[in-house]
């Protein structure tokens, strides 16, 4: 005899639901059917998958060593029409892993409280497969079935498949067998809009039964707009997640939609600008754009996205009632709908199109910031042997736009790659933006020196190569006219790191060689004006710089 109960009264009390997602089952059976899915008024049976409520003391001895926990995760939010994916990966008791055959073992390089771990088999399942083999065997074996009775699919390798996952959600349940984890995809369109919860529960393989080691579920989120974020990004903009900007720079607004299972690879996307400065909409079919604030103040940006979606002619999609008036007819350009419209239309092309929308928006603040940095002078300050062996260099520099409130140098080895010293400094600087920073150099050398000034909202930079030879105590020798010739010589390799720091919001200092620089006594200066955003917001603050009037 094989007791058999309905799978609905099953899972409800192997996952500790009382009420799966607030509904009765009389309205679960109301729900349109998934492809490839089953109502749950299927048969259990409870003989070879029995089930457990939460709290039975069962659940304590069900897996050797440890309690085994199930994480489900999804790429929700999905857009009606799309594919939904979950995810379900199993985590073991420490030292405990699946090998190549899908056997649980102990791992040998995993150490515990206790010292190392035990060695062999948790779960030698190889050795409980039919006594015919592995892949050869023509038996029929009546524990190779799911819970309501179909046989196991017999793909490659279907007998080292030794968990069988259980999904179900919206009045129905897939199951499929797996090992240490399982994925599971369903397209959306016969899904009501809104949260829904995924359940699935999970058993091993047994001797005589299927044992049931864990369970998870999660909220997974349909909708009829599409999910979109934008990234924004300034260069020389200090913290961009504080949505403040500096105006007369542009900003670069990046749309990502989120659309994991491609639904829209073939659609016609458009993207509607309203920045919010007066300077009226913009309408584009790439999702990046850019835009420049000339006045200070706070900004509400709009952005409306449009996808049109073909799809065979018919019934259109089947969409729950939206709280708005009967749509029958969309214009391509029409962006202004405040929904997401799920009505069908005739295309010229003979084709049909579903017209889609997201939405964005959010608050910008501007404000004055520094949007250039240059050093217009580098000289060696006359030192005496009495004053120590330091060679001792002034960078007198200038910047453009607001005044700086702190200055930060990064002395680095010749590539600019390998970081020596990092001094950060707060400034005063009250009529215009000129100021000398002294830096000492310990011996002679090629430098990369990095100078970064910054307010509250902004930092720019400068960066110069520099080649430090001579003893202590020659004379001060300015460098300007050097200066001037060597950065005519990198005008191209500054343009294109200008073009990688307003892609990436990351710094990459310059890169040249050691046998580039000039050998003479004193100081030779190779100079690049490269401007890019150094620090993130939280800035080292060290102050190290010696202070004097006028010298930082």
């Amino acid at each position: 005899h094989v007791c058999m109960i309905n799978l609905l009264s099953f899972l409800l009390l192997f996952s500790g639901l009382s009420n799966f997602h607030g509904r009765s089952s009389s309205h679960v059976r109301s729900h349109k059917k998934l492809h490839g899915w089953s109502p749950d008024q299927n048969q259990w049976n409870e003989k070879l998958y029995p089930f457990w409520e939460k709290g039975d003391p069962r659940w304590k001895d069900c897996w050797r060593g440890g309690k085994v926990v199930a994480r489900l995760n999804s790429d929700s939010p999905a857009l009606v029409g799309s594919n939904v994916t979950f995810t379900v990966t199993l985590h073991f008791p420490r030292c405990q892993i699946e090998d190549n055959d899908s056997n649980i073992v102990y791992d040998r390089n995993c150490r515990n409280e206790f010292g190392p771990s035990a060695l062999g088999y948790v779960y030698n399942w190889t050795m409980w497969i039919d006594d015919c083999g592995w892949e050869n065997c023509t038996s029929k074996n009546t524990h190779n079935v799911f819970p309501d009775g179909r046989p196991f699919p017999h793909h490659p390798g279907w007998r080292r498949k030794n968990f069988v996952y259980l999904f179900h959600t919206f009045g129905q349940y897939y199951q499929k067998t797996g090992g240490s984890s399982a994925i599971v995809s369903i397209n959306t369109t016969n899904i009501t809009l809104g949260k829904q919860m995924m359940v699935v529960s999970v058993y091993r393989r047994g001797h005589r039964m299927y044992v049931p080691v864990a369970t998870a579920s999660g909220i997974y989120v349909v909708t009829d707009q599409i999910p979109l974020y934008v990234n924004l990004s300034q260069k020389n903009d200090r913290k961009a997640s504080d949505s403040i900007f500096i105006k007369d720079s542009p900003i670069i607004f990046d749309v990502k939609i989120h659309d994991p299972s491609h639904y829209l690879n073939n659609s016609a996307i458009s993207y509607k600008w309203d920045y919010g400065d007066g300077s009226g909409s913009f309408i584009s079919n790439s999702p990046i754009s850019n835009h420049t604030y000339t006045l200070q103040g706070n900004f509400s940006l709009n952005l409306t996205v449009q996808a049109i979606i073909p799809v065979p002619c018919g019934p259109a999609t089947p969409t729950p009632p939206l709280p708005t008036s009967p749509v029958t007819t969309i214009p391509p350009y029409n962006l202004d709908s405040p929904i997401s419209a799920g009505v069908m239309e005739d295309a010229p092309d003979g084709g049909c199109h579903i017209y889609r929308y997201g939405h964005y928006k959010t608050t910008i603040s501007i404000v004055e910031g520094i949007l250039q940095v240059n050093i217009i002078q580098m000289t060696s300050v006359q030192m005496t042997v009495a004053q120590g062996e330091n060679s001792l260099v002034d960078f007198v520099v200038t910047c453009q736009g607001s005044l700086p409130t702190d200055a930060c140098t990064i002395v680095s080895d010749p590539t600019c790659q390998v970081s020596q010293n990092v001094v950060c400094d707060p400034i005063e600087v009250t009529d215009q933006c000129l100021l000398t920073i002294r830096r000492a150099f310990n011996e002679p050398g090629t430098y990369c020196v990095n100078i970064t000034l910054g307010d509250d909202a902004s930092q720019a930079l400068t960066s110069a190569l520099i080649s430090v030879n001579g003893a202590p105590g020659s004379s001060s020798r300015t460098v300007e006219g050097v200066l001037i010739a060597s950065g005519f010589l990198v005008a191209l390799v500054i343009i294109v790191s200008l073009l990688l720091y307003k892609r990436y919001k990351e710094y990459k200092p310059i890169e040249k060689r050691a046998e580039q620089a000039v050998n003479r006594e004193g100081l030779s200066v190779y100079f690049n004006n490269v401007k890019a955003v150094l620090f993130p917001g939280n800035n080292e603050r060290d102050p190290l710089l010696k202070s004097k009037p006028g010298i930082v």
